[in-house]
């Protein structure tokens, strides 16, 4: 397969699709690791479901299809392991099934597949099971090495993500512990460190715009910052980018060249409208978090972002 990605003009790589979604999949393995060591066999059953299930998934649409078999550019593969790792740990089967299921078919082959779709698949997978199991999505387990995080009632089943503790009991989770992953969350997104390894090596290689995930996670430290100097109690610059989904969607979700502007301008809009949708929600509503809806939002409204920051050739 040679075809090479060609949505941004700002991407200076020549390697084929395959290629692309391979790395990114390496990329993420610091992650994969994390979340298997925090919270055990329950992640490889996640990450292993959502996995399979995209790929059957693809392979029956595209036999329906008549298309081609492409489950060798490893985008099935890319989609189903990055709703894995925005999922809870206690993520039932079923439930993982059914987001992996409507991620492909609705999130990626019902706009036409492979590059033509508009929103980022896993999220609108994600996105489809917060509407149907709210309470599944939004319970959490304590990761086996569990130590001193405040939380309510540290119970061996559940526990308060970071973001709801600073919501909701004004509680804010030690910053070391946000660093390496040792509270509860999403199973590829609690460890820091893991996920900025890993967006960098996808930086540096320039397989992801630095444009998309600077300026949003530049526009978050300066508002948090801001935050953080009118009362403590809103959490530091370094709670807020190391908490949530944040570093997990900046560098991993957001940098998708599919789904976000092709323009230099349009690439630092989406990066900072979407830091201030982040921000906005952790603050004044009433979720702890908004990584999901904020790129989804900024997802629909790319076409438009394309329209009016697209240079005019000379002469026109």
């Amino acid at each position: 397969m040679s075809l090479r990605i060609s949505c941004s003009p700002h991407l200076k790589t020549k390697l084929t699709i395959p290629a692309i979604m391979f790395q990114v999949i390496l990329a993420l393995i610091p992650a994969i690791i994390a979340s298997i060591l925090f919270f055990g066999i329950q992640a490889v059953f996640i990450i292993l479901n959502c996995i399979l299930t995209s790929v059957i998934t693809e392979t029956i649409i595209l036999k329906v299809r008549k298309k081609p078999l492409l489950i060798k550019d490893f985008s099935a593969i890319l989609t189903g392991l990055l709703l894995a790792l925005i999922l809870p740990s206690g993520t039932k089967w079923y439930a993982a099934t059914l987001g992996s299921i409507f991620a492909i078919l609705v999130g990626k082959h019902i706009f036409g597949g492979l590059g033509a779709n508009i929103f980022n698949p896993a999220l609108i997978g994600r996105a489809f099971l917060m509407a149907a199991y709210p309470k599944m999505l939004t319970t959490f387990q304590l990761p086996k090495s569990f130590s001193n995080i405040a939380v309510n009632s540290v119970d061996a089943l559940s526990a308060a993500t970071p973001l709801s503790l600073r919501k909701f009991s004004q509680t804010i989770t030690p910053t070391i512990d946000l660093f390496f992953g040792n509270i509860p969350g999403s199973i590829g997104e609690t460890s820091a460190v893991c996920l900025i390894l890993g967006g960098g090596y996808l930086i540096i290689r320039k397989i992801a715009d630095w444009r998309i995930a600077g300026s949003l996670l530049a526009t978050t430290a300066i508002i948090s910052s801001i935050g953080y100097f009118l009362n403590p109690l809103n959490g530091s610059m370094l709670f807020h980018l190391f908490s949530g989904g944040l570093l997990l969607g900046a560098l991993f979700m957001a940098t998708d060249p599919v789904t976000t502007p092709i323009t230099r301008v349009g690439r630092y809009i989406f990066g900072i409208s979407a830091a201030i949708m982040i921000m906005v929600i952790r603050y004044f509503s009433g979720l702890p978090e908004g990584v999901m809806y904020s790129i989804l939002f900024m997802n629909a409204i790319t076409p438009l972002i394309n329209r009016y920051t697209r240079p005019k050739r000379f002469g026109i």
